[in-house]
């Protein structure tokens, strides 16, 4: 992979490491295809997009891997991973994916567990007596 362009994407507990490699369009995730790894189609469309937006899906495989976090986490992760391997492939790009919001990390996190209480926010019923 001496002429792949790798780049890392993240999104709350979920980390991608992506390579994209000129040539045929084959794509896979930890070793799986993008549709038997993700499951549903929107989510491979939200992997891919960076490519669609730059009009480089033919042009590149795409290689995976993932770690931590859910599927709609790790497609994200992706999607950044490839816009910004693609910014590194061709500075030009920048331009339209900055405009589509594909280089921006989603700073979102889960919020951390609270002693007294049930979950996050939740609290036990107050009982007068």
């Amino acid at each position: 992979m001496s002429n792949s362009y790798f780049a890392v994407g993240s999104r709350k507990r979920a980390s991608a490491r992506v390579w994209l490699i000129p040539g045929d369009a084959k794509t896979s995730v930890n070793k799986k295809t993008f549709e038997q790894y993700f499951g549903r189609a929107d989510l491979v469309q939200n992997a891919l997009e960076p490519l669609k937006v730059t009009g480089n899906l033919q042009q590149f495989s795409v290689k995976c891997k993932v770690a931590g976090g859910g599927l709609s986490a790790q497609a994200t992760a992706v999607s950044l991973g490839a816009a910004r391997a693609l910014v590194i492939y061709d500075t030009n790009l920048r331009k339209p994916l900055k405009d589509a919001e594909l280089l921006k990390r989603d700073p979102r996190e889960h919020e951390r567990m609270k002693y007294g209480l049930a979950k996050r926010r939740k609290r036990f019923q107050w009982t007068k007596r």
